[in-house]
């Protein structure tokens, strides 16, 4: 029983070699044929700031649909803040100590759409900030639910990036049910109000 698998693992080694042995040449031959070929004088014309940071938000948002965190890494800093509205939670200082609270929040999370709308964006220097309402909905834990709310992201340009330095996502509360109350009469001032006099029986 035991030769079987040491019998796989030779076949999987020797396939790997083989489509290396084939592969490595072929990309050796492109090699050559990309420095052989002219240089790209094609140049990208640089988005403006607000441009930017609108495109790095909606990166960031289909990043987290996707659960694609070396996209999301890019856009946020090392040193990023995360602040959580309606939660009574410490903030969460750092990239590093963020991640494994995505990646578990993440994993009870399917069938994820998350829209913004009314965004606004204001640039001044090397700084800027960005605030939006958002639209979720989605399966977590294997119960359908939906959330709206709304964030704050603020935005630094570090080696012509920007980069978010600041995440303040705050859930809105459902509004309470209204329960009507019973329309009382309206009486006109400076008048009485009788009430009905019971009819005298007729006199004889």
């Amino acid at each position: 029983m035991a030769a079987k698998p040491v019998r796989a693992l030779l076949t999987l080694a020797i396939c790997t070699a083989i489509s290396l042995s084939i592969t490595l040449p072929a990309a050796a031959q492109k090699e050559k044929k990309k420095k052989n070929a002219p240089a790209d004088t094609h140049t990208t014309i640089p988005m403006p700031d607000e441009q930017q940071i609108d495109y790095n938000i909606s990166e960031m948002l289909g990043a987290w649909q996707l659960g694609d965190i070396d996209r999301l890494r890019q856009i946020y800093a090392d040193d990023v803040v995360f602040v959580s509205g309606g939660l009574w939670a410490p903030p969460v200082f750092g990239w590093s100590n963020f991640l494994p609270l995505y990646q578990q929040q993440r994993a009870r999370t399917q069938q994820v759409r998350l829209d913004r709308v009314n965004t606004y964006i204001k640039v001044s220097g090397a700084a800027a900030w960005a605030c939006y309402q958002w639209d979720f909905g989605g399966t977590v834990d294997g119960q359908p639910m939906t959330a709206r709310g709304q964030t704050t992201l603020v935005f630094e340009k570090r080696n012509e990036h920007w980069l978010i330095v600041h995440n303040h996502t705050s859930v809105s509360q459902p509004a309470p049910p209204t329960t009507t109350q019973p329309q009382q009469p309206v009486v006109p001032a400076n008048t009485q109000q009788t009430q009905p006099q019971p009819s005298k029986p007729p006199t004889s």
